[in-house]
């Protein structure tokens, strides 16, 4: 697909999504990292449900710390494979206090050396809290980007490099958000919502379900 029919559909996007932002709620950069590592395998509601009780009272890797282990799992049990998310955010915060002075570092390279913090993540905070061009592929944009006829290909890392190199500068810092809320809202996984998508007639999907 050329850059000019990219252009529009993100365009007509933008038309229907004006602000488009993370579903998670957090009131620091700490927060949404611990918020993002949570999310594998979960949904933003659930997520946010933990997370309202659990940055009551643990805000800071110290706080998460000094909750320990035991109750750290107590607090996000509720999402999947809660017993490796909890080491792999206290493994995190004893990093960011030894070795960032707790703070969330703010290159690629570092990110991806704290546990649980993968390209999705990392592409994630870079975007969101440091404002850079990047473009973090999860199963919404993987789904949506092939779709549409963006990419073919569902390699998250490929998908990645290529949407890095076709979509125009204007979209990189919305991109992600602007096609997970579509890939919500109406290019669902299992029945697309054709008859009411925006960008139906820019769409490539051999497939498209124009049933209500």
């Amino acid at each position: 697909m050329n850059k000019k029919k990219i252009f529009s559909i993100l365009e007509k996007l933008k038309k229907e999504y004006p602000k488009p932002n993370t579903g998670l709620k957090y009131n620091s950069t700490f927060e949404l990292l611990i918020s993002i590592i949570l999310s594998a395998q979960s949904n933003d509601i659930q997520v946010n449900k933990i997370t309202k009780k659990l940055y009551s009272i643990a805000y800071s890797p110290e706080k998460i710390i000094s909750l320990g282990i035991n109750k750290l799992q107590k607090y996000i049990k509720t999402v999947g494979l809660y017993r490796n998310k909890a080491n792999f955010i206290m493994q995190t915060c004893h990093i960011l206090v030894n070795k960032y002075r707790s703070t969330v570092p703010s290159s690629e390279e570092d990110l991806l050396s704290l546990p649980g913090v993968g390209r999705k993540t990392a592409n994630l905070i870079l975007n969101i809290i440091f404002e850079q061009p990047t473009i973090a592929v999860d199963r919404h944009v993987l789904r949506v980007s092939n779709r549409i006829g963006f990419v073919k290909e569902k390699n998250p890392e490929i998908v990645e490099k290529i949407l890095l190199s076709l979509v125009p500068y204007s979209f990189k810092k919305d991109f992600h958000h602007l096609i997970v809320l579509h890939g919500k809202n109406i290019c669902k996984s299992k029945k697309p919502k054709c008859v009411n998508c925006s960008i139906g007639k820019l769409c490539k999907y051999p497939k498209k379900y124009f049933k209500n």
